[in-house]
Order: C-alpha cells, then structure tokens, then sequence
C-alpha cells in the first residue's frame, strides 16, 4: 500500500504564524509547505526519542 498526503488544519497564536511565514519567506516557500516539513520532522524526532512508537498496522 503505497502513502497518501492527507490535509488538516491546526490553529497557531498569531505570533506564531507571524514567526512562521518570516521563516517560510526567509526560505523562499510557502507557509504551508515549512509547516508540513516541520511536522514531519517532530513525527520522526519523537519516534526517533521513543515520545511516540506508532502502532501496528492490521
């Protein structure tokens, strides 16, 4: 089964979507797209620390 890119939405203070966008702008990309790099990155680091082991797929 090959991985799907699924869509949701979170809510951020504004100064932290401010903080956001600057850095986004900083790379040349999008908010969206630092966003999702950044969530990934969390996924990974807190399996990574074993914050998080993921459960068995039936």
């Amino acid at each position: 089964m090959r991985d799907v890119s699924k869509r949701f939405t979170i809510t951020v203070p504004d100064s932290v979507f401010d903080e956001l966008e600057d850095w986004a702008d900083q790379q040349g990309r999008p908010t969206a797209n630092l966003a999702s790099f950044l969530v990934e990155t969390g996924v990974r680091q807190a399996k990574e620390k074993g914050e998080y082991t993921p459960k068995k797929k039936k």
